[in-house]
């Protein structure tokens, strides 16, 4: 077990280690600076600007930047649609996998354009690799989108007054080939020569030990991986996701994997201060977003690897921990730290099932979705950050009797509405969903795996996911049906769009105010006691909001099943 933790401990030592330097490499890219690539992909670049003629020197306010970043998204979701509605006719379908159904098809094309990936097929029989491929082309579009409209946020405090923030095609460009698709070469290389299969041949056929020939599905799935850690996506390309002895096959692998999903969301921590030159303003964000992940993951470990009490009073040895719905060869504390890796960053992949983790580890998982702040999505966990910030400057100034300033601009009435309503969108989209899914029983309850208040953790958990644009689930829930397919539609586009579309407004609002110098009275931003501060007004949010509902689900079921 010792063992066990320590990889955990080098794991997010190494992600953290990367970031750093990756952080400052990436405020190079968008602030314009030459970098290493830039004579394999600036031709390339300038090609497509001039092909799809974009002007990459002209400016944008933050209109047209969400303008830009609506309509391409809109233009993506019509062909993904398509393309998942006529599948079995088109190229690439060696396996003869069949069309999706409308509500399917709808369901799929929403949740991987906005970075959720909520799979309610399975990879092997649900898609062709033409489809493949096209799911995986929008986990890079998608991942660059919200890192784009991070940008945005950058631009605004590193100007002193302006209107102009850059140009989002660029930003958008940029981050697919000088960030997104180099990395994602290097973890396809190591994926590929741990055993994951890279190929476009149909099943193959292997013997068993027990003498049986059975078909198992391939095709370019290294690809396809990389890609949906790195951008924080978190499709499986087979349908148990990186439980999948193809998808995540040794210990480097899940390793590499969890390394993938963290560096982006900590680089753009760290970006953001380069970017602007404050570093010790991303210092305070990092820290602050570290403690509330530590709170969540280490008692995820702990937890897991303690096992079930109910099976040792058995009996039965319990010393590998609690095994239910984990692979043997990763073990409960890898399982138990990708848990909460993968929903505090909005990821989504699996590499245990969640439907069999300890109550209160369920808890956890569903408090790091519901809060949806700590590191957060590839480039949207900046902006939910951000949100929060304004909250905290407001309520600091407000009990020292000043007018609240953010990096020498005013926070003002204008500015904490729309905080405010960003903020509060989040449990009301999960609460409402869970509300409606627990109000019509003759919707939901056939579809549960559980009674009680597991089922109702269940319910709860679908809409946190796709509120959280997460994707991952407590699986065992039966979501092909047009209730879900359509229900968490909804939630999945209001989850990921008005998050962004609310900081890059408060952005605009903030670059075009008067600079304030900093004086004696202003507020210190990059304080321990200022992230503390910030960490307590996220707790408050999520404790009043979610505590509730939380009593309902995992906790009675904690005391139901496990503390008695």
């Amino acid at each position: 077990m010792n063992t066990e933790i320590f990889g955990i401990v080098v794991t997010f030592l190494l992600a953290i280690g990367i970031s750093i330097p990756l952080g400052k490499y990436i405020a190079k890219v968008y602030a314009g600076k030459p970098t290493f690539l830039d004579g394999i992909f600036g031709p390339l670049e300038k090609l497509f600007y001039k092909s799809s003629k974009i002007q990459p020197e002209q400016g944008m306010n933050w209109k047209q930047h969400l303008a830009a970043l609506l309509t391409i998204n809109a233009v993506w979701l019509v062909i993904g649609f398509i393309l998942l509605m006529t599948q079995s006719s088109l190229p690439f379908n060696p396996d003869k996998n069949p069309n999706m159904s409308p509500d399917l098809a709808l369901n799929t094309a929403i949740s991987f354009l906005v970075n959720c990936n909520l799979q309610h097929y399975s990879g092997e029989t649900g898609l062709t690799y033409l489809t493949q491929i096209w799911l995986m082309f929008l986990q890079f579009v998608s991942a660059a989108t919200g890192m784009a409209a991070a940008v945005v946020v950058f631009e605004a405090f590193k100007n002193k007054t302006t209107t102009l923030l850059g140009n989002f095609y660029v930003y958008f460009v940029k981050s697919i080939t000088r960030i997104l698709l180099p990395i994602s070469a290097v973890v396809a290389t190591i994926l590929i020569f741990q055993g994951t299969p890279m190929t476009f041949e149909g099943k193959d056929v292997i013997t068993t030990m027990e003498a049986e020939q059975v078909e198992v599905s391939r095709g370019p799935a290294a690809a396809f991986i990389a890609i949906k850690h790195l951008g924080t996506n978190g499709g499986g390309f087979f349908g148990t996701n990186s439980a999948h002895p193809l998808e995540n096959p040794t210990y480097l692998t899940n390793m590499t994997e969890m390394i993938a999903q963290l560096i982006i969301p900590l680089a753009m921590v760290f970006a953001f201060g380069f970017y602007i030159n404050r570093r010790k303003f991303s210092w305070m964000i990092f820290l602050t977003m570290t403690v509330g992940f530590l709170c969540l993951a280490v008692p995820n470990v702990m937890m897991e690897t303690n096992g079930n009490p109910n099976i040792a009073a058995m009996g039965v040895d319990n010393s590998l921990g609690s095994m239910e719905g984990k692979e043997v060869r990763l073990g409960a504390a890898a399982s138990g730290f990708w848990s909460i890796v993968t929903t505090v960053i909005s990821t989504g992949s699996v590499n245990s099932m969640h439907d069999s983790s300890m109550p209160l580890s369920g808890m956890n998982e569903l408090l790091a979705m519901m809060i949806n702040s700590f590191y957060g999505g590839a480039g949207v966990g900046v902006l939910n950050f951000f949100v929060f910030i304004v909250l905290a400057v407001f309520i600091s100034g407000l009990m020292v009797g000043r007018t609240p300033e953010l990096l020498g601009k005013k926070i003002e009435a204008k500015e904490m509405k729309i905080a405010m309503i960003v903020a509060l969108i989040h449990p009301l989209l999960i609460l409402g969903g869970t509300a409606l899914g627990a109000a019509f029983p003759d919707l939901t309850r056939d579809t549960l795996n559980n009674p009680s208040f597991h089922g109702f953790s269940e319910i709860l958990y679908e809409y946190t996911s796709s509120a959280a644009n997460n994707g991952s689930g407590f699986e065992g829930l039966g979501d092909n049906t047009p209730w879900w397919n359509f229900s968490t539609s909804v939630v999945l586009l209001l989850g990921r769009y008005l998050p962004i579309i609310g900081p890059v407004a408060l952005a605009g609002f903030l670059a075009h105010k008067r600079y304030v110098p900093e004086s004696a009275g202003t507020l210190a931003t990059d304080t321990t006691t200022f992230g503390t501060i910030v960490l307590t007004v996220i707790l408050i949010v999520a404790a009043l909001a979610f505590f509730p509902v939380l009593t309902l689900g995992p906790i009675a079921d904690y005391f139901t099943t496990i503390s008695l």
